[in-house]
């Protein structure tokens, strides 16, 4: 017999319907780190993330509750749908509000790149400043774009997955990606920059 631990996202989501409550508390210690990290870098200041992450992981509750997760897709995917809608929910009422600027200190410094650094401490410096640059650029686009390249690059996900999770086709998440990218090469090009790492 599987104990809790063994489970899948999907069969602990399952066992939490049916009563469990150690079953919801392993999947939010299994996915919260993820799922800030996404919420964070698309809205890019903590205490409104930290918000945005309550207030998903509370309509996660409620549609658990209610019986509104079915295993047709992974559990993973379901709740960055949710926190997405909760995300577009919090620009929709920012818009009609006022308009929110990033805060100074949130430079996507809790990104890291220390993967792609290699070789010498020259080489180390390039890379940093090349990372640097980087989160700074993508700092600079629009949410919808900022949104697709974290997904695509810091949470590898499909284009299919990044598409379900945002509500959009296939073909926007694509046409999403391919702007951004444009982009950054545009404003690294304005700014002199070289993103070549060494």
């Amino acid at each position: 017999m599987k104990t809790i631990h063994d489970m899948t996202d999907e069969e602990l989501a399952l066992s939490y319907i049916d009563g469990n409550n150690r079953a919801f508390d392993l999947l939010l210690s299994r996915n919260q780190s993820k799922l800030f990290s996404y919420i964070l870098f698309v809205v890019r200041d903590r205490n409104t993330a930290d918000d945005i992450f309550q207030e998903t992981f509370v309509k996660v509750i409620s549609k658990l509750q209610q019986r509104k997760y079915t295993t047709s897709g992974k559990f993973g995917a379901w709740i960055m749908r949710i926190a997405h809608n909760v995300i577009m929910d919090w620009y929709r009422e920012q818009r009609l509000g006022r308009i929110v600027e990033p805060t100074l200190d949130n430079d996507l410094s809790n990104m890291c790149g220390n993967e792609f650094l290699v070789g010498n401490i020259e080489n180390y410096f390039v890379n940093e400043q090349v990372m640097r640059d980087v989160r700074k650029l993508l700092n600079t686009l629009p949410a919808p774009q900022r949104e697709v390249v974290f997904m695509r690059f810091y949470q590898q996900m499909s284009f299919k997955e990044i598409a379900e999770t945002t509500n959009v086709s296939i073909n926007t998440a694509l046409g999403r990606m391919r702007y951004a990218i444009l982009n950054l090469r545009r404003l690294a090009k304005d700014n002199n920059i070289a993103l070549q790492l060494a």
